[in-house]
């Protein structure tokens, strides 16, 4: 039987300069009156742990080259972020002009490689963070020593879901549990094999944690959640334990090498 999922919000100091996350959050917890337990999944917002870190740039120091100005026209961007843009995105696929690059950044796909102008000074402009898969480990094993118990943890971040309005919660690094349930060749209610079912507990934790967390002027960029049915685990995680490769991704594959050249609107097919 299932059980239930609770997820406590976590507020902390609002901060623009770097600083120490790890001791930020234990002070957290301790305020909040949370210890925590086996099983439990700590939720870590991507950005205050890339400000700890400095990864802030400040825009008037970015000297778009001619290929960032090009695509700042074409895209209707602010040259500095396209410059940005162009130095931290693993792949470039378009844009819209509405000011984006539609990116991949570590396995995620994102407008403008993460890049985040919310929350920071004008003028300035946040990076994801560095290695997040190893400061998401780094994390864990500290929290593990103070706490004597095994944990998980997620740095989210919020993006936006193909063809439907609003920013839900991703995770775009992760230690110490299973981020993915694999449900192929397990029976469904009707007996059913199942053929490519695979849960991404990981980004649904980061997703409700997200809700909690807040996108605008909460202060609560850590989240605890408990009673999640995840399998701990000590092995240490990568990109490629939760992205796919392209050609396996319905969005990607159909909308660039997959495209359909007829005229498929609903009328059209009328």
């Amino acid at each position: 039987m299932p059980q239930p999922l609770t997820v406590f919000p976590l507020s902390a100091p609002v901060q623009s300069q770097p600083f120490d996350l790890i001791a930020t959050l234990q002070e957290s917890l301790e305020r909040s009156a949370i210890s925590l337990r086996e099983g439990d999944v700590v939720a870590i917002s991507s950005k205050y742990a890339s400000i700890a870190a400095g990864r802030i740039v400040a825009l008037d120091e970015v000297a778009p080259t001619p290929r960032a100005q090009k695509l700042a026209a074409r895209y209707q961007m602010d040259g500095a972020i396209t410059q940005l843009v162009l130095e931290e995105a693993d792949h470039i696929f378009g844009g819209i002009k509405l000011g984006f690059l539609l990116t991949t950044k570590g396995g995620v796909l994102s407008p403008n490689a993460g890049l985040d102008r919310s929350n920071i000074p004008s003028g300035k402009a946040v990076l994801l963070p560095e290695a997040p898969f190893e400061l998401a480990e780094t994390i864990r094993r500290a929290l593990q020593r103070s706490f004597d118990c095994r944990i998980g943890v997620i740095l989210t971040d919020s993006w936006l879901m193909p063809g439907r309005y609003g920013t839900t919660g991703i995770a775009i690094a992760m230690a110490g549990f299973q981020p993915i349930k694999d449900e192929r060749g397990k029976l469904d209610l009707f007996g059913n094999a199942m053929a490519v079912t695979q849960i991404g507990l990981a980004d649904s934790l980061a997703a409700s944690a997200q809700v909690v967390m807040g996108e605008r002027d909460e202060a609560t960029p850590f989240a605890v959640a408990r009673g999640a049915d995840i399998q701990l685990s000590d092995e240490a995680l990568c990109p490629h334990a939760v992205s796919i490769p392209w050609r396996h991704c319905i969005y990607i594959e159909s909308l660039t090498l997959g495209l359909i050249q007829v005229d498929a609107s609903p009328s059209a097919a009328s």
